[in-house]
């Protein structure tokens, strides 16, 4: 796994981050690990979202994508204030979206596309307000298992 993202690419991805929060108050994160830890990688999302309190913002509109790169596993997760505007369906085009690029082992154009993407969702209904905090880091999470 230590080649899925050097640390430029790590960089790239978390300034997606930030942009996309910059007009939202939403959150997005991003996990990697090597191995999933669930047959079902939704189920491994959401027990990640959990281990990082995702699901404490104000409005419940944390989003995480999920990696298992020796797996070849990828799972989005949107807590119930983002999922219920805007359905499954959304999830499955950004898992599509990074699919395609995966396949063509551009990683960190996946991750960042999906990132900027999600950002616009959710600015679109949760946008930016004077009060706003960054309610999670932007950093990229990686499991136990990184460097295996």
């Amino acid at each position: 796994m230590k080649d899925f993202l050097n640390e430029e690419q790590e960089k790239t991805i978390i300034r997606a981050i930030r942009e996309a929060e910059s007009s939202t108050s939403g959150e997005i994160r991003v996990h990697i690990e090597a191995k999933c830890k669930s047959d079902d990688p939704i189920e491994r999302a959401k027990e990640v979202f959990a281990e990082l309190k995702m699901h404490k913002t104000e409005l419940r509109n944390g989003t995480i994508i999920y990696v298992a790169t020796a797996d070849h596993k990828i799972a989005i997760w949107g807590d119930e204030g983002i999922h219920e505007k805007v359905g499954q369906n959304f999830w499955e085009e950004e898992i599509e979206l990074i699919t395609r690029y995966f396949m063509a082992e551009d990683y960190e154009m996946g991750l960042k596309e999906a990132v900027l993407k999600i950002g616009e969702k959710l600015k679109e209904f949760f946008p930016y307000q004077d009060d706003d905090i960054n309610e999670l880091p932007d950093d990229i999470s990686y499991g136990e298992n990184k460097d295996a």
